[in-house]
């Protein structure tokens, strides 16, 4: 189109003028035929005003001319930009008009490209350097995740090395430590946008580990080598949100901020109500001027009192009660990422039928909480009461044998499900700046021991049920770039059992990330 016009605009003088003459002519002739004995001068005059409505008409020709070879210049500058970014300073343009050439048409002011153009124009070349990643709905779709790399000192006997949840009796022989190294709790997720449906839009999540197959004893529905973590389906209004699929409970959406404890979280048998269930959810916020209150309620389905270690996948006594977990959550933000506060308070209540015919029920109330004490420190944490709660972390449970699995589910799991429990955790962040940071926790998830106690005398099963768990650790994180970070932690687990003193270890690690 840039070279249409030019050839346009240069074919049309000498066609313009060509009009022009044959008019003059033609008034001439005319003139000179209808009033012969006209006085020239007057026809002399005439002459002369057309010669200079054509010199003035060129001289505005010759000015579109210059303009267009200016606009034709500037594109050419863009699409050089394009093919070849200038470096991450940007030039000095003064520099640039000394040693440029005095020519109008190039100096002139319509050719420059300022900074902003610059940033503009890099940002755009990147994007479109970028890979994508295609789906076969045509939708955008996101790939992202961590490779994690862990190593790892162990003081003391713990449950599992790559997820630890709980300290257990050291065996007979005399050397328990032991040193390891995992790339198991590397995640990998994919996130999808979808069309508009009803006037909401649509996303969807999905999240796999590779660690689920040695995460204790919460084992079940999506045990294996891969794990199953997150998958959801989202529609979102401006006002209301429904979310349904396997994910965090929503009634406590917080966490503790550890490498070492990442494809299980940590504290998930010390305070942390954390387990991914099937849910159905829906979201309703109220907007202020400076503040977002939200009401959320659902329904999730009851993991509590499982087989853990079973193949087999067999109804657990909520989904034998054919009824599911009902849960409500009332929570408050400012909206400020730098200082942010939040606080939630939540009520869940879940039926319960053993195979004995024997009913029962789960329930219990969480606060959940984030804000900050003084500048660059942070803290944050859960708090937990109630009873039959085991199926959604926050506990530590004993691993149930093969030959026990018809006792426990006639006998053990009525009497856990009626002894009350209570826990939480609380951390300290530190805030040094954008690529540093130290955090401190500390958790705990405890049965009354006086009503285990005295059920151990009828179940022998329950005297390998702890009867409280506490973890402490210190870590820092530093991050030197947006895609890497590395961290060193401590860990302290002490579990205690109902016969016997308490079971302590100790865990020195460091981490290697690359997120993608």
């Amino acid at each position: 189109m840039y070279a249409i016009i030019p050839r346009l605009l240069r074919s049309s003088g000498p066609l313009l003028c060509v009009v022009v003459f044959a008019g003059l002519s033609a008034s001439a002739q005319g003139l000179t035929s209808e009033a012969p004995t006209a006085d020239r001068a007057d026809l002399g005059s005439k002459i002369a005003a057309l010669t200079h409505s054509i010199e003035q008409m060129q001289g505005e020709l010759q000015q579109s001319r210059l303009e267009i070879q200016q606009l034709r210049n500037m594109l050419t500058q863009i699409l050089r930009t394009q093919a070849n970014p200038p470096p991450s300073n940007p030039p000095d343009e003064h520099a640039a008009e000394r040693t440029q050439p005095q020519n109008p048409e190039t100096n002139a002011p319509l050719a420059r490209i300022t900074e902003d153009d610059w940033q503009i124009l890099n940002a755009r070349v990147e994007e479109h350097e970028q890979v994508k990643v295609e789906s076969s709905a045509k939708y955008r779709l996101k790939i992202s995740g961590i490779a994690l790399f862990n190593v790892f000192d162990t003081s003391g006997q713990l449950d599992n090395l790559d997820v630890p949840t709980v300290a257990v009796q050291p065996p007979p022989y005399a050397y328990t430590g032991s040193l390891a190294a995992s790339f198991r709790q590397s995640v990998v997720g994919l996130r999808g946008i979808g069309p508009r449906v009803f006037g909401a839009s649509t996303s969807a999540d999905f999240q796999l580990d590779f660690i689920n197959s040695a995460a204790g004893p919460y084992g079940g529905v999506a045990a294996g080598l891969v794990g199953l973590r997150i998958a959801r389906l989202q529609f979102d209004w401006s006002k209301i949100s429904i979310t349904g699929g396997l994910e965090t409970p929503f009634f406590s959406p917080n966490s503790p901020t550890s490498y070492l404890s990442l494809a299980v979280p940590a504290f998930a048998a010390a305070g942390n109500l954390w387990y991914w269930t099937p849910a159905i959810r829906a979201e309703r916020r109220f907007d202020f001027t400076s503040a977002e209150l939200k009401v959320e309620a659902g329904v999730l389905d009851s993991a509590g009192y499982s087989v853990s270690g079973s193949n087999e996948r067999v109804p657990t006594p909520g989904e034998y009660s054919r009824q599911p977990v009902y849960a409500v959550r009332l929570s408050g933000n400012n909206r400020m990422e730098d200082h942010a506060i939040s606080f939630g308070i939540s009520g869940i209540y879940a039926p319960l039928r053993f195979p004995n015919r024997q009913a029962a029920s789960a329930s219990g109330a969480i606060a959940d909480w984030k804000f900050p004490l003084i500048a660059k420190l942070q803290l944050s944490g859960a708090f937990f009461t109630g009873k039959g709660l085991d199926g959604f972390g926050g506990l530590a449970l004993s691993t149930v044998q093969p030959q026990d699995y018809q006792h426990y589910l006639y006998a053990t799991a009525p009497t856990l499900a009626g002894i009350p429990v209570i826990g939480g955790w609380s951390q300290l962040k530190f805030t040094v700046n954008r690529r540093s940071e130290f955090n401190a926790a500390g958790g705990l998830g405890t049965r009354d021991a006086a009503r285990l106690r005295t059920a151990t005398q009828f179940d022998p099963l329950l005297r390998a049920v702890p009867s409280s768990n506490r973890i402490f650790f210190f870590n820092y994180i530093f991050r030197p770039r947006g895609d890497l970070l590395f961290s060193a932690e401590y860990r302290h687990f002490r579990t205690s059992e109902i016969l016997g003193g308490p079971n302590v270890a100790g865990q020195v690690g460091l981490a290697a990330g690359f997120l993608f």
